[in-house]
């Protein structure tokens, strides 16, 4: 029995079956409905409900057909679907395939097609195969939506005409000439009505209109149509919602075998491609919402396409449509407030009491009104976004043909010459490889961008041919890949060079790599070139700079390698270590918070220890009772500041500059060289080596003008104790550069703070203990002084509490690290420059959180009166 749950028992003492400490007390357990779910589901239910209708006049199916997936989908999905906040029912994406089998079979036949395709999407679930539909192409997905939504919207312009469209697009566009000129007056008015107000309502400006925009748009439209055209006495087609015991179930389904399999195939491709994606975009929702993203996590694909399935059989079944997750109801789910798949699942009860209930009332809507309401959507469909993004990764082409196959031949012959397509601008792209030759100073450069296949080895040996025999030769390979072909042609064409008396350097795209006599299979080594240690057997990656090139790579004063305390065995840093935000207590003393400040920054070379005793030359740092685990840094050498490992990293690393990143950022520094520096921001932050303030406000050369000092500290005017130049960056940015905003930018796991929070006990004992000096102060003591009005203030009870938006601070460290960056702004409005700016109107100041684990940042809430700081999600990039 679990320790948990305390059986029951006649003792008279109750001590002896009371709850362990860690046990928490029982909970009855039972269904709870959050009050964000029934809000959310309410909204959902309000978009579904006219769009359910739509959908199911736009494919010729009986309307009740759309209440009833719509039910299904809330319950079945929303039950046992992998995305909880997914709201799935009757989607457009699957209007023309459905209309096209009612045409053809008949509805009792599509709903056993319907169910088939239900089973087949269970089969696959259990397969786990829901993440290989997501191999295909966005372009192909993006153009069989786009030509779903023309043929919808072409269709449906009939019925806001007044007519009747027909089954194929080709035939509609013949026939709206003759449309317009029969136009009924009524029917393109209600219709008109309800567009206007589908598009005006999501725009009603102040703050009556942000309350009215709570009512969804779409039922906004169609309950305006209707109104109007009940008042107005309009004559025209409604809905018409016959009685249930009339309704039509599935049947056997009648055809030829190879038509039904085809249909069966086509309907379990656009519903379980359009259900995954929407799922995976329904992630990208909840992860912008952190409160939210660790409540709900992230979609568990292969359930979700067993729930999709189950949907459909339940649907078919019923008499319903086909079933796929809907982006627009999943959106509205996410936006409204949902925490759990509850408001998706009582969404789907609320359709069901209406589908019951408000027959009267659905019975006044008339079909043009819902004709415009889906014709609306089928032209949102055609996403111009979507075709910007096809455009710059140069996928228009499998667009392009995706969407017109879908338009003229159907949606499957549509994705099949997509994919097609897709195949053949891949392998153009294989094959399409650029060779070029020049000489410069007597040296021939040879370079190839892009694959290196086979096929490229003829334009390959005639372009190194120009190369004369006994030259200097380099050789740059921008690509991924070469095959054994191309590899061998490269090595005879050295070896010849090489017996001719000429060199070759065969360098690749990344860094020091280089092929030179075969070392292995593929004759790869690494070799830093002239100049360079030899680092044959590093195993540096491409982001290895970031962790300090942590190879094995020889240092004097060490016997053992660069092991030890706190790093891996290739001497790496364990990348799951926050030395200064995982210690479990606060630094006990201020010599304590000072040694965890000199652990935080990095060890200073040639600064004496803060604490008598502590290490002079390896070993981790520790603070308070606490070890910090940082890498094993080995003595250097009498006289000099670095050993030979350090200054072997410093030129690496500038000569992976100038090899990779002087081409590329060339021009734009001589461009700012002749114009000078113009900034439009001033960043202040921390010295922490772990900020690095180009990489996390995705700026370049030009863009910041950067002061970084220990803490993120900004004196006050007249407190500099010497120093001024905090101040005299803050002058020349303001009246100089004139910068338009300034930035304070704090961070987690700050030394400087942890050092501040050890300064209040006994302050001589732990200065002496910090400088080794009785009575006498180091300069990062004097600087730390500035620090103290952000103890003061967060020690102050009648100030707000500074907090990330959504929770508190973790411990004190991070809520005097958030305060911190508070006051310091209220520092740089008491320096006239910025005062004067800030008066003009002329500069803004903004406040900065980045949490250096999570890698997160936040922004202090405009004004900034409740001290919060909100989450920056993902921007959309593409837009």
């Amino acid at each position: 029995m679990s320790a948990c749950t305390p059986t029951r028992h006649d003792d008279a003492n109750p001590k002896e079956h009371s709850h362990e400490p860690h046990s928490p007390p029982a909970r009855p357990r039972g269904p709870r409905l959050a009050g964000a779910d029934v809000s959310a589901s309410i909204a959902v239910f309000l978009i579904a409900l006219p769009l359910s209708l739509g959908i199911a006049l736009a494919t010729g199916a009986p309307l009740q057909a759309g209440l009833v997936a719509a039910a299904v989908g809330g319950v079945v999905v929303g039950r046992l679907g992998g995305a909880p906040l997914q709201v799935s029912g009757p989607a457009a994406g699957l209007t023309v395939v459905t209309a096209e089998l009612i045409q053809r079979y008949g509805w009792r036949t599509t709903c056993a097609i319907t169910v088939l395709a239900g089973l087949a999407q269970l089969g696959l679930g259990l397969l786990r195969v829901a993440r290989t539909a997501l191999a295909v192409s966005p372009a192909i997905v993006h153009g069989m939506l786009a030509g779903i939504g023309v043929t919808i919207a072409v269709a449906q312009l009939h019925i806001v005409l007044g007519g009747t469209p027909h089954s194929s697009v080709l035939l509609n566009l013949r026939d709206l000439p003759a449309q317009l000129a029969q136009v009924q007056t009524a029917a393109l008015a209600v219709s008109a009505l309800t567009l206007a107000l589908l598009l005006a309502w999501p725009r009603l400006p102040g703050r009556a209109g942000h309350l009215l925009r709570t009512v969804p748009a779409p039922l906004v439209a169609v309950t305006g149509a209707t109104a109007c055209a009940a008042l107005l006495g309009f004559s025209l087609p409604k809905v018409d919602l016959p009685s249930w015991s009339s309704h039509a179930l599935a049947g056997l389904p009648e055809g030829p075998v190879l038509g039904l399999i085809a249909a069966v195939l086509t309907i379990t491709l656009v519903c379980s491609v359009q259900s995954l994606l929407g799922a995976v975009a329904v992630d990208k929702l909840v992860a912008a919402r952190p409160e939210l993203s660790a409540r709900v996590g992230r979609a568990d694909l292969d359930r979700e396409l067993l729930g999709q399935g189950a949907a459909n059989v339940v649907s078919g079944a019923l008499g319903g449509l086909p079933i796929a997750g809907v982006a627009v109801r999943s959106t509205a789910n996410v936006n409204a407030g949902a925490v759990s798949r509850n408001s998706t699942m009582l969404h789907g009860v609320l359709v069901v009491i209406a589908a019951l209930l408000m027959v009267p009332v659905l019975e006044l809507i008339p079909l043009a009104s819902l004709a415009a309401l889906v014709m609306a959507v089928g032209i949102q469909m055609v996403s111009l976004h979507h075709i910007r993004t096809v455009t710059r990764h140069r996928e228009v082409l499998v667009y392009a043909v995706t969407t017109l196959g879908v338009v003229f031949l159907g949606v499957l012959q549509g994705v099949a010459l997509g994919i097609g397509m897709a195949v053949g601008v891949a392998l153009h792209r294989l094959t399409r490889t650029r060779i070029t030759h020049h000489a410069q100073e007597g040296v021939h450069h040879v370079r190839v961008r892009g694959q290196l296949t086979f096929l490229a080895v003829p334009r390959l040996s005639r372009t190194l041919h120009l190369v004369p025999q006994g030259a200097h030769a380099v050789v740059e390979l921008d690509g991924s890949f070469m095959d054994h072909a191309a590899y061998e042609s490269l090595q005879d064409w050295q070896s010849t060079q090489a017996a001719h008396g000429g060199t070759v350097e065969l360098v690749g795209r990344r860094t020091g790599v280089r092929i030179g006599e075969p070392t292995g299979a593929a004759g790869l080594h690494l070799d830093g070139g002239p100049g360079t240690p030899d680092t044959s057997g590093c195993r540096c990656h491409p982001w290895t700079p970031w962790r300090n090139h942590q190879c094995a790579i020889p240092e004097t004063g060490t016997s053992d390698g660069p092991t030890g305390p706190g790093t891996t065995g290739d001497g790496a840093a364990p990348e799951d270590t926050e030395p200064s935000t995982q210690s479990p207590t606060q630094p006990s003393t201020l010599a304590d918070g000072l040694t965890a400040l000199a652990a935080a920054a990095g060890t200073l070379t040639g600064t004496p220890p803060l604490a008598p005793g502590a290490p002079a030359a390896e070993g981790p740092a520790t603070t308070g009772t606490t070890s910090t685990p940082t890498a094993t840094r080995t003595a250097a050498p009498a006289g000099t500041g670095t050993g030979p490992g350090t200054a072997h990293q410093l030129a690496r690393g500038i000569s992976a500059f100038q090899r990779n990143t002087a081409p590329l950022v060339r021009s734009e520094l001589a461009r700012l060289a002749r114009e000078g520096q113009q900034p439009s921001q001033l960043f202040l932050t921390c010295a922490d080596s772990r900020l690095v303030t180009s990489m996390i406000t995705s700026s370049g050369p030009g863009d910041l003008f950067v002061v970084r000092n220990v803490g993120n500290l900004v004196p006050p005017p007249g407190e500099e104790s010497g120093d001024d130049s905090v101040a005299a960056a803050i002058e020349y940015a303001v009246d100089v550069l004139r910068v338009r905003s300034i930035t304070v930018c704090g961070h987690s796991g700050c030394g400087a703070m942890q050092a501040l929070l050890a300064s209040d006990e006994d302050t001589a004992r732990n200065t002496a203990q910090a400088t080794g000096q009785d009575g006498v102060e180091t300069p990062l003591r004097r600087w730390l002084r500035h620090g103290g009005p952000s103890v003061a203030r967060m020690a102050d009870g009648s100030r707000p509490t500074a907090r990330l938006a959504g929770r508190a601070a973790a411990d004190a460290v991070e809520q005097l690290c958030l305060t911190n960056v508070i006051q310091q702004l209220e520092h740089l409005r008491a320096h006239d420059s910025v005062s004067r700016a800030l008066r003009a109107g002329e500069l803004e100041l903004h406040g900065m959180y980045f949490h250096v684990g999570e890698a997160q940042a936040y922004l202090l809430a405009e004004g900034g009166e409740d001290e919060v700081f909100d989450h920056v999600g993902v921007a959309d990039l593409s837009a």
